[in-house]
């Protein structure tokens, strides 16, 4: 058994721990059951439980690194639309979420990727700073499509 401070009690027959859990006020739990002998101790079950969804919780915000978000880009798309999507970009990737840009091609754009190339270019090197291109652009019909991460800090 172990007390409420983490020392250890020894070897205490069942009813005596529970009378001595009555007497503190906290609960008996069994922390390893498959010892021999099962090993207790005397803790606050609630404030257990509480510190146990804190970390949960904390786990699951560190989790939310896989979402991935998407921006489209056209092929005709002016200098100041481009900043635009650039600094949403910037957001997605300061949440720490991976990003896919598709630019989009129409008609007979499709005979100037190397213009879209060149475009998706301009656009990396306004987010440079917030995420590294993990993928180079593909060509996938009538899109290109580039993958950006969050940069590790």
């Amino acid at each position: 058994m172990i007390d409420q401070d983490g020392g250890p009690v020894g070897i205490v027959p069942t009813e005596k721990a529970l009378q001595m859990a009555k007497e503190t006020g906290y609960d008996l739990c069994e922390v390893a059951p498959h010892e021999n002998p099962p090993i207790c101790k005397l803790l606050d079950y609630g404030k257990y439980l509480y510190h146990q969804q804190k970390l949960e919780t904390k786990q699951r915000k560190m989790h939310k690194q896989s979402e991935v978000k998407g921006i489209r880009l056209g092929f005709q798309i002016g200098q100041h639309d481009l900043e635009t999507k650039a600094n949403q970009t910037k957001k997605f990737l300061e949440d720490r979420c991976t990003v896919k840009v598709v630019m989009m091609f129409r008609g007979r754009e499709i005979t100037h990727i190397d213009l879209g190339k060149k475009k998706l270019e301009d656009f990396y090197a306004l987010v440079k700073d917030f995420g590294k291109l993990e993928e180079m652009p593909k060509r996938q019909g009538n899109q290109l499509i580039a993958i950006l991460t969050p940069l590790g800090k």
